[in-house]
């Protein structure tokens, strides 16, 4: 049973979490977060400071392999990883002042309020200018559900 608790559980954790990272963009806070409190016990501040921590070799794989398929958007990425990484640095200091149940609410309302908004919003169609390694990756897609 020690063996599942320290190595199986996160193991299994992090196995659907890189599923989730590489196919969706998400998987540290969505799945690990949750999975470490209600699985592993831990309490909610250790919960997210042990997912950011795993998160930064999981983008690092990830983004290796989208930047080959050439699907990065590189303006965008710079962009929006500098003020990320500004404000989650400053942010992550603060999590001391919040109590554990408050942080699990307001991960809560966050999942479900973008949750709601991807499934009611229609579906994102292609833009004209694609990201400057586009052509160098094949289209593979099965264009699923456009018409």
């Amino acid at each position: 049973m020690k063996f599942l608790s320290l190595i199986g559980i996160p193991f299994g954790i992090g196995a659907a979490s890189g599923m989730l990272a590489a196919l969706c963009g998400v998987g540290g806070g969505v799945i690990m977060v949750p999975a470490f409190v209600m699985l592993l016990g831990l309490d909610q501040k250790t919960a997210i400071a042990t997912s950011m921590a795993v998160i930064v070799p999981t983008a690092i794989a990830a983004t290796s392999q989208h930047y080959k398929n050439g699907l990065i958007d590189w303006k965008i990425a710079v962009a929006t990883a500098i003020a990320a990484t500004l404000t989650s640095y400053f942010v992550a200091d603060t999590i001391k002042a919040f109590r554990s149940e408050t942080l699990t609410r307001i991960f809560a309302v966050a999942i479900i309020v973008f949750g709601v908004i991807m499934l009611v919003s229609p579906t994102q169609q292609k833009t004209k200018t694609a990201p400057a390694d586009a052509e160098r990756a094949p289209d593979t897609s099965d264009n699923l559900g456009q018409k």
